[in-house]
């Protein structure tokens, strides 16, 4: 007998989620996604630009996690991975371009010379006599990130250098996020008794590998998402689903076309504000714990423009906090990946914006092409003429991982029927590979459960 499986949300963790179910289950089911977008993905979302697929959502992984590798290998695509060219990334701080600082964790330091010429003087000897300073940590605390590290570095570590690496992943602030989200490399030293962060930091830092942190498709991410596609041989109904009803041992589920479908078993790979709103008749204390994850807009404006443009031979700009700025990022895309397009006539590269609280990812567009202008000419002092350009938005999602984040979503968890899992970059990190692995265990748990009655 055939067992009917919807997966509701047709981003990475939906189609991941669709992939897995066929490779494990094979003819056994029938698999339909539910989404309304022009097209399946979500922030997986590659456009023609300067006449080669450049991606305008996520833009790379980081590739010392396997999922990602290991999805290409099983896919036939592992020849499709690419590495960056090695040119490394700038901070800009007190309005000038300085060097990333080296030996950190997401910009913790592990010494004063971490720091140099990025804080003042009183700050260097505040983080050189941080060992020296008892620290009491309770293993298993999951602190905010910047009282952390302000109360043992100083407010400066926090803007000038853990901010803009903060921002750039979680359209967000050390003021709200986790220390385990954001380093849970970090988090483990600390529970492992490390006696300073100073000390928490030189343990946790990456030791004995030159490989790359992070990878990229040739051809763009919508190589992966078309693969799955096929792999999966999903049934894609491009419409929300807009309420979901037990019916016996399943599930009704209603769509904003009036359709109505049957699942005995569900993955909801949706955000957390539309998990909220669905399980809410089925799963209330769920939905209670997906409505507490607060979510950020952002918006990526990609730009092809005349190839030997004069930017730094640099990977991007990450931003301090309090920059007059309106990007909180800029990736010199051709610089860090190589891509050239129309013949190699133009270069590319993507300015982002948007934080949890601002509301710069509801600007027009006249008011973001002229913010990409004034913050390429403050940065680089050039005036960029695009051949091409293209702004994709990206509403609510960017979802917020504040302290105590591991515990909510284990509850969360706890209060699905054993028919329904969950996945999504809301649940155990942001990046693709993260959303790889919930999806999987999403299907692990599925397949292995008992249908309560």
């Amino acid at each position: 007998m055939t067992t009917s499986y919807c997966v509701v949300g047709g981003g990475i963790s939906g189609l991941a989620a669709a992939h897995r179910l066929r490779v494990t289950l094979g003819d056994a089911v029938d698999i339909t996604v539910f989404d309304p977008a022009d097209r399946l993905g979500g922030v997986l979302r590659t456009e023609t630009l300067g006449g080669i697929g450049v991606d305008v959502g996520a833009e790379a992984f980081v590739a010392r996690r396997p999922e990602v590798p290991a999805l290409l290998a099983e896919l036939g695509l592992a020849d499709r991975q690419r590495t960056p060219t090695g040119v490394r990334p700038l901070l800009y701080s007190r309005r000038r371009l300085c060097p990333l600082p080296p030996n950190t964790i997401n910009g913790i330091p592990s010494s004063p010379e971490s720091m140099a010429g990025l804080v003042d003087a009183p700050t260097l000897a505040r983080i050189a006599a941080e060992p020296t300073r008892r620290l009491e940590f309770e293993p298993g605390s999951d602190p905010v990130l910047g009282t952390l590290v302000a109360d043992r570095f100083g407010a400066q570590v926090v803007d000038r250098s853990v901010d803009p690496l903060v921002g750039g992943v979680y359209a967000g602030s050390a003021a709200t996020v986790g220390l385990r989200s954001a380093v849970p490399g970090l988090a483990a030293m600390l529970d492992e008794g490390a006696p300073s962060l100073t000390e928490a930091v030189r343990r946790a830092l990456p030791t004995g590998t030159t490989a790359p942190v992070f990878g990229a498709i040739t051809g763009g991410y919508q190589v992966l998402v078309d693969a799955l596609v096929r792999s999966s041989g999903l049934r894609w109904v491009p419409s929300a689903v807009t309420q979901i009803d037990p019916a016996g041992d399943g599930w009704q589920l209603r769509d904003s076309a009036g359709g109505h479908h049957h699942a005995d078993r569900m993955v909801l790979a949706v955000p957390a504000p539309v998990l909220a709103r669905l399980a809410t008749g089925f799963a209330p204390r769920a939905a209670a714990a997906a409505s507490r994850i607060g979510n950020a807009s952002s918006v990526v404006v990609a730009m092809a423009v005349p190839a030997g443009t004069a930017f730094p031979d640099n990977s991007g700009v990450l931003v301090a906090t309090g920059e007059r700025l309106h990007a909180k990022a800029i990736t010199l895309t051709s610089r860090k990946w190589g891509d050239r397009g129309h013949d190699g006539r133009v270069e590319f590269l993507r300015l982002s914006f948007g934080r949890f609280g601002d509301t710069r990812g509801s600007a027009s567009e006249a008011e973001l092409l002229d913010w990409s202008a004034q913050d390429l000419q403050t940065v680089f002092g050039i005036e960029v003429d695009p051949v091409e350009v293209h702004i994709q938005r990206w509403p609510a999602a960017m979802p917020q991982y504040r302290s105590g984040h591991a515990d909510l979503v284990a509850g969360l968890r706890a209060e699905l029927p054993s028919t329904v899992a969950v996945a999504g970059n809301y649940l155990d990190g942001i990046g693709v590979p993260a959303c790889i692995a919930a999806a999987d265990r999403a299907v692990a748990a599925l397949i292995s459960a008992t249908p309560t009655p």
